[in-house]
C-alpha cells in the first residue's frame, strides 16, 4: 500500500482537501514505450518546470515592446494554465497540472522564493537601510503610514455602507493593509528592469523602500509572534515565542556576520571565493529556515535575516549572487509566481467583490501619489518628480504575492478574493504604472537644457571642466598626461571631475560615492578607486593653484553607466568628457583585454552626451614608459589631424589650448583633396586654422602641415607616415562625408571612433601613439555650428590683422606668416 498525502486542491475551494496515494519507489518511468512519463512525479515536475519557463519567456517577449515587466508575464503564465483558461479544461488540467503534482511543484516554488529572498537580503546594503537619509525617511514613513490609515479608513466605510458577504468583509482590511506595502524587492526589481536604478528618483525610491522594509519586517514579525501567542498556553511558552526571534536576530548580527567577515579576511585576497564557502552558506540558509520555523516565525524570515548578514558585494556577496542568479532567479522563482497564477480562478469572482476591491486598490495607488505631491515642500522635489516617485513606490512584486499567499493559506482570503487581489493589486497595477513611469521619464529627458558646452565655444580664459572616466589603473598615466597637456593656468584653470567606473555585482542598489580629503570607510569593491583617485590627486597637488579635483565612484550595472556619466557631466557643468577605450594593449603591441561593455557605454554616451566627448585610445604602455608628463622632462608631441567639420574644429580648439603649454609640441596636419573645392567649407576651415596660426606665430613648438591627396588611398598613406612621430594624436570623430574618406570605412571595427579614428587605432598600422577621438557636443542630435566662434579668441587686439584675415577667408599661402617659416610644410600627393 502506498503512502498517503493530504494536499490542498489549488483549483477548487481553499477548504477542500484531496487524499492521494502514491508509491514512493515509483518516481520515474521506464520510457514512453512502457508507461506515460507524465504519470510519474519526476518527469511530470521536469515537464511542468519546462512549460512554465518557456511560457513565461514567450509572454515576456511579447509584452516587452509594450514596456511591461517580467512579473506580469510570469503571473499571466500561471493564469493561462490555471482554472481561469486552459486549466478549466479537464483534459489539460489532469495532463499538465494534476493534483498529484502539486506537492512537488509547490516545494520547488518554496525553494525558489526562499533563495530569492536570501539573494535580496545579500544585495541589500544594511548600512543604507538604517541610515537612509532624512529625505528618504520622510518619504517612507509619510507615504507608508498615510496610505495605511487612508485605505483602512476607506475599507471600514465600505464595510459600514455596503452590504456584503462575511468573506468579503473579512478580506477588505487585508487588501487595504497590502496597499501600504513599499517593498524594496518590488521597487528594485521594477527599476532594474526599466534601467532607472541610478536616476535621482530611483535612488531616492530605493532608499525609502529599504527603510520601509525595516518597518514592514518588524510588523510582520510582531504579527507572527501574536499568532504564536494565541497557540501557547503557559507563560514560559509565550515568553519563548517573544524572545526567540530577538535572540536569532541578535545572534546573527553579533556572531554570524562578524564570523563571516573574519573568515573572508583570512583568505588570500587574490583568490576567488572557493566552492566550500558557497556550500557552507547554502547549508546555513537551510538551518536558518528551520530555526525560523522552530521559533514560530515564517521560514522566509530566516532566509532574509541571514541574507542581510552576508557582506554585500565582492568577494562573497558577489559570488553568491552570480551562482544563484540563473537556477533561482530564472527558474525556481518564476515557478513561485506562476503557481500563484495557477491558484487564480476568475470564474469564482463576483461583480461586487471586483468593484469593491478595485476601488480600494485604485484609492491606495492615488493616495501614494497625492501624498508625494503634498510633501514636496519638505522633500525639495518638483511636482513631476513627486508623481514619478509616487508611481515607483506603488510597484508590486514578490512582497505582495507572498503577502496574499500567506493570507490565502491561513484562509483569511478565499480563492475568489485571492484571485481579485492578484489580478487587480498586482498585475493590473503593474500594467498601468510601468508605461506611465516610462512616459514621464521621457518627458523629463526632452526638457534637458541645451546650453553649449564645448571647448570651441567656451569663454576666453574660463575654467576648462573635464570629466575623466577611468575603470582601471593602467590608463591613469596617459590620462594624467592628457590633463597636464591641457595647460592649466591661474587665468584659465582646469576643474577635473574624476569618475571611477566599477561594475555592480552582489548589490541591489547602485552607489555614487563622493569623496573628500578626509574620506572614511568605503565599500570593499570600491577599494581600487582609492588608488586611481590618489594618482589623480598627485596631479592636483602638483598644480594646486590652478587645478581642482572632484572625485566620484560609480558602482552600478554597465548598462546604467551611460546615464550616470551624462548626468554627472550635466550637474558638474563639464566642457568635455574623456572616456576610456574598450581595448587594452600589451607591451608587445598585441591586444590584451577587450571589454564590449565599455564599448557599449561609449556608444550610448556619444548619442546623449550634454557636452563634447573624447575617447582616449591608450597606448602609453607601448612607449616603454608610463611616466607622467611632469616627470618626463621631455617635450610631449601632439598632432591634430584636420579634415573638416565640427568635430575637427573641436579637436583644433583643444590643440590650440595645448599649444600654450611650454612642454607640448603641437603639429596641425590638414588634409585637402586635390581638385576638390567647396568654397564655403574651405573658407570656414581657413578661418579656424588661421586663428590658431596667428596665435602661435612665435611658438617654436608649433608646426603646421598641409597634405594634398587625391583619394582615400593617399590619405591612408599619409596617416601611416605619422608613425612614431607623436605621443598623442587628436582627431575628430565625424567629417561630414568628406570625399577623402571614401573606402576607408569599409572595414571599420570600432564605429564609435569614426573612420579616421578607427584607422589610427587599428593594430595593423603599428602605431605607438595614443589617440584622442573628439566629438563636439550635439544639441538634440545636431551639430553646433563651428562658425559661431573661432577656436582662438583675439583679445585686446593682440593680433591686429587676424580679424581681417578671418573675415576675408584668406587662403593659407597668403597669410602674414611667410612661406619660408620653418614650421610650415605643404605636401602634395602627385601619384596618378
Amino acid at each position: 500500500m502506498g503512502n498517503a498525502a493530504v494536499l490542498n486542491n489549488t483549483s477548487t475551494s481553499s477548504t477542500a482537501q484531496n487524499i492521494l496515494c502514491y508509491d514512493p519507489e515509483d518516481v520515474s518511468s521506464n520510457g514512453y514505450k512502457v508507461r506515460n512519463p507524465l504519470k510519474f512525479p519526476a518527469p511530470l515536475m521536469v515537464f511542468q518546470l519546462s512549460v512554465i519557463s518557456l511560457t513565461s519567456l514567450l509572454i515576456d517577449a511579447g509584452l516587452k515592446p509594450l514596456g511591461q515587466p517580467s512579473l506580469v508575464a510570469q503571473v499571466l503564465g500561471g493564469i493561462i494554465f490555471g482554472p481561469s483558461l486552459l486549466g478549466h479544461l479537464e483534459s489539460v488540467r489532469e495532463t499538465m497540472f494534476p493534483t498529484r503534482g502539486v506537492m512537488a511543484l509547490e516545494t520547488a516554488a518554496t525553494f525558489g522564493v526562499l533563495f530569492n529572498l536570501f539573494a535580496i537580503g545579500v544585495e541589500c546594503d544594511s548600512k543604507r537601510m538604517f541610515r537612509p537619509g532624512k529625505k528618504a525617511i520622510i518619504i517612507g514613513v509619510t507615504v507608508m503610514f498615510t496610505s495605511l490609515g487612508s485605505t483602512m479608513a476607506l475599507a471600514m466605510l465600505i464595510k459600514h455602507f455596503v452590504v456584503m458577504d462575511p468573506l468579503l468583509a473579512k478580506a477588505l482590511p487585508i487588501v487595504a493593509a497590502s496597499q501600504c506595502v513599499i517593498g524594496f524587492p518590488n521597487v528594485c526589481s521594477l527599476l532594474k528592469e526599466m534601467q532607472l536604478l541610478n536616476t535621482d528618483q530611483g535612488r531616492l525610491a530605493t532608499s525609502s523602500a529599504m527603510f520601509c522594509d525595516i518597518i514592514g519586517l518588524t510588523l510582520a514579525s510582531v504579527g507572527f509572534i501574536k499568532l504564536q501567542l494565541e497557540k501557547e498556553h503557559t507563560m514560559a511558552q509565550k515568553l519563548g515565542s517573544i524572545v526567540s526571534p530577538l535572540i536569532l536576530v541578535i545572534f546573527t548580527v553579533f556572531s554570524i556576520r562578524p564570523a563571516i567577515k573574519k573568515t573572508l579576511r583570512l583568505r588570500p585576497e587574490e583568490k576567488p571565493v572557493g566552492e566550500n564557502y558557497f556550500v557552507c552558506v547554502l547549508i546555513l540558509v537551510l538551518l536558518y529556515v528551520l530555526t525560523a520555523e522552530t521559533v514560530g516565525q515564517h521560514y522566509l524570515f530566516g532566509s532574509l535575516v541571514l541574507g542581510m548578514a552576508i557582506p554585500e558585494g565582492p568577494p562573497l556577496g558577489a559570488a553568491l549572487i552570480r551562482k544563484l542568479h540563473y537556477p533561482v532567479g530564472k527558474v525556481l522563482y518564476p515557478v513561485f509566481l506562476t503557481t500563484s497564477g495557477l491558484k487564480t480562478d476568475i470564474f469564482t469572482i463576483h461583480f461586487k467583490s471586483l468593484w469593491v476591491i478595485a476601488l480600494l486598490v485604485l484609492f491606495g495607488v492615488l493616495v501614494k501619489i497625492v501624498i508625494m505631491m503634498i510633501i514636496t515642500r519638505y522633500t525639495g522635489l518638483t511636482i513631476q518628480d513627486s508623481v514619478i516617485l509616487g508611481l515607483i513606490l506603488n510597484a508590486r512584486g514578490i512582497c505582495d504575492v507572498v503577502f496574499f499567499n500567506l493570507w490565502r493559506v491561513s484562509q483569511a482570503l478565499s480563492d475568489e478574493h485571492f484571485a481579485v487581489a492578484i489580478m487587480l493589486s498586482v498585475v493590473l497595477v503593474m500594467v498601468i504604472i510601468t508605461p506611465l513611469i516610462r512616459f514621464l521619464f521621457r518627458a523629463l529627458e526632452q526638457q534637458a537644457p541645451t546650453m553649449r558646452r564645448t571647448i570651441q565655444h567656451s569663454k576666453p580664459d574660463s575654467e576648462l571642466r573635464i570629466l575623466v572616466c577611468v575603470h582601471d589603473l593602467q590608463s591613469v598615466p596617459t590620462m594624467v598626461n592628457l590633463l597636464e597637456a591641457s595647460n592649466a593656468t591661474e587665468q584659465s584653470p582646469i576643474g577635473v571631475i574624476a569618475l571611477v567606473l566599477i561594475e555592480l555585482v552582489g548589490r541591489a542598489a547602485p552607489l555614487l560615492i563622493t569623496y573628500n580629503h578626509s574620506q572614511g570607510a568605503i565599500p570593499q569593491d570600491a577599494s581600487i578607486s582609492l588608488q586611481i583617485i590618489n594618482a589623480l590627486r598627485q596631479y592636483e597637488l602638483a598644480f594646486e593653484s590652478c587645478v581642482t579635483l572632484q572625485p566620484f565612484t560609480d558602482i552600478t550595472h554597465y548598462e546604467l553607466m551611460p546615464e550616470d556619466i551624462c548626468r554627472l557631466a550635466l550637474d558638474q557643468n563639464a566642457t568635455i568628457m574623456i572616456l576610456p577605450f574598450h581595448k587594452h594593449w600589451e607591451i608587445d603591441g598585441s591586444i590584451g583585454t577587450v571589454s564590449r561593455a565599455i564599448q557599449t557605454i561609449n556608444t550610448k554616451v556619444l548619442r546623449k552626451a550634454p557636452c563634447s566627448v573624447g575617447i582616449l585610445v591608450d597606448r602609453g604602455i607601448l612607449k616603454g614608459s608610463m611616466a607622467t608628463l611632469s616627470n618626463q622632462g621631455n617635450i610631449y608631441h601632439v598632432a591634430v589631424v584636420y579634415i573638416g567639420g565640427p568635430d575637427d574644429a573641436e579637436s583644433l580648439a583643444y590643440g590650440a589650448r595645448m599649444a600654450r603649454h611650454k612642454n607640448v609640441s603641437i603639429t596641425i596636419i590638414r588634409f585637402l583633396m586635390f581638385g576638390y573645392d567647396n568654397a564655403r567649407e574651405r573658407k570656414l576651415d581657413n578661418s579656424l586654422i588661421e586663428a590658431v596660426r596667428y596665435e602661435n606665430s612665435t611658438n617654436e613648438n608649433f608646426v603646421y602641415e598641409e597634405h594634398v591627396t587625391r583619394d582615400g588611398v593617399g590619405l591612408s598613406a599619409s596617416l601611416r607616415g605619422l608613425e612614431d612621430r607623436f605621443d598623442l594624436i587628436v582627431v575628430g570623430r565625424h567629417h561630414e562625408d568628406s570625399p577623402l574618406l571614401v573606402g576607408l570605412g569599409a572595414w571599420s571595427e570600432c564605429p564609435e571612433l569614426g573612420v579616421v579614428g578607427d584607422f589610427l587605432a587599428s593594430t595593423d598600422i603599428g602605431f605607438t601613439a595614443s589617440i584622442l577621438v573628439v566629438q563636439q557636443q550635439r544639441i538634440r542630435g545636431k551639430w553646433t555650428s563651428r562658425t559661431m566662434k573661432p577656436v582662438v579668441n583675439n583679445q585686446d587686439g593682440q593680433y591686429p590683422d587676424m580679424n581681417n584675415a578671418i573675415n576675408n577667408g584668406i587662403s593659407t599661402p597668403r597669410v602674414s606668416i611667410s612661406s619660408d617659416h620653418p614650421r610650415w610644410e605643404i605636401t602634395i600627393d602627385r601619384t596618378n
